[in-house]
């Protein structure tokens, strides 16, 4: 399920992600911002924290949790 948002910027931040937007391939700005986020949120998570949802995956595999790796994440992302 994903939510919107609305996200007041100031124009001369806007005209910037326009650009780059553009720039980089992206068909929207919208696109762009969830490119940056998704980039934000998940370059900082630790290796420590990978090896926890490797260990994750692997024992819900083992223990027929949720069948697949692409069922596990379905459900992580369905519970974000």
């Amino acid at each position: 399920m994903n939510t919107q948002i609305n996200l007041r910027l100031p124009e001369k931040i806007l005209i910037s992600a326009k650009k780059r937007a553009d720039k980089e391939g992206f068909g929207t700005v919208q696109e762009y911002i969830k490119e940056v986020l998704r980039t934000e949120l998940f370059e900082n998570v630790s290796s420590k924290e990978i090896k926890l949802v490797r260990n994750l995956i692997s024992l819900s595999e083992k223990n027929k949790l949720y069948g697949t790796e692409k069922d596990l994440f379905d459900k992580l992302k369905s519970n974000v």
